[in-house]
């Protein structure tokens, strides 16, 4: 199948205003991300964006974006909106939404979540990571995959997703990476559908899915990428990408 990989990008945000254009080793962190896309080979990489500066920092870098409406509610229907602008023949089966806010991304992780939808009938696929910190166990920010093993070897079917510390008792718990890859008629569904109450309640939109009787599969990997929201997420980005630039 073909496959499309989105990224949607706002400028606006409450935490670190500006974020996808804050710079990271001398480039927009949104560059770095779309250059983590490219660098997974899946398919076309498109930014979706409703800012003119967000685009012309793409364009700059030799890659394509697409202005979408300012008043989407959620990440999920600016992509929606850029793939019925950008494929409006619907060759492309298989949507990746990737966030904005992953510029330490390993792009091989992208290919992970893909395959994790491939290689089921799930509706929609992603990812998650053994936890290995009491921190992240106990910190809200930090949402947790609640799954039952599916066919395939590390990959879980989700029940839930949850900011509170679950599954109860002994075993591992999983740290959910936000990275998506939709069926495409699944993604026409998804956005379709008006928010739910555990959505609301957790603020996960994920769980809108499973409240409707989606189905998510969930690849589970080595590695969390380090997302970007605060001013100290991006002091730990610069540091980790500007060693990087010094290596190469």
């Amino acid at each position: 199948m073909k496959k499309l990989v989105v990224i949607p990008a706002r400028l606006a945000a409450t935490r670190l205003p500006g974020k996808p254009l804050a710079e990271i080793a001398g480039t927009p962190m949104i560059v770095h991300v779309w250059r983590r896309a490219v660098e997974a080979g899946i398919g076309r990489v498109v930014v979706a964006t409703d800012a003119v500066e967000i685009q012309t920092a793409i364009e700059q870098a030799g890659g394509e974006a697409v202005m979408t409406r300012a008043d989407h509610e959620s990440g999920s229907d600016r992509v929606f909106e850029a793939v019925e602008k950008i494929d409006p023949e619907a060759q492309a089966q298989i949507i990746v939404n990737l966030q904005g806010d992953l510029p330490t991304l390993e792009p091989t992780l992208i290919s992970a979540c893909v395959a994790a939808l491939e290689q089921s009938d799930a509706d929609i696929a992603t990812l998650a990571a053994p936890i290995t910190t009491e921190e992240e166990r106990s910190n809200p920010n930090v949402v947790k995959v609640i799954g039952t093993p599916a066919r395939h070897p590390q990959t879980l079917r989700a029940l839930y997703f949850s900011r509170s510390t679950a599954p109860y008792g002994e075993g591992p718990l999983y740290h959910h990476i936000g990275i998506y890859a939709y069926r495409r008629a699944a993604l026409a569904r998804f956005v379709s559908l008006p928010p739910a109450p555990l959505e609301r309640r957790e603020k996960l939109e994920q769980l809108r899915a499973l409240e409707n009787e989606m189905r998510i599969d969930v690849g589970i990997v080595d590695t969390v990428p380090l997302g970007v929201d605060t001013p100290a997420d991006l002091q730990r980005a610069r540091a980790i990408l500007g060693q990087v630039s010094q290596q190469r």
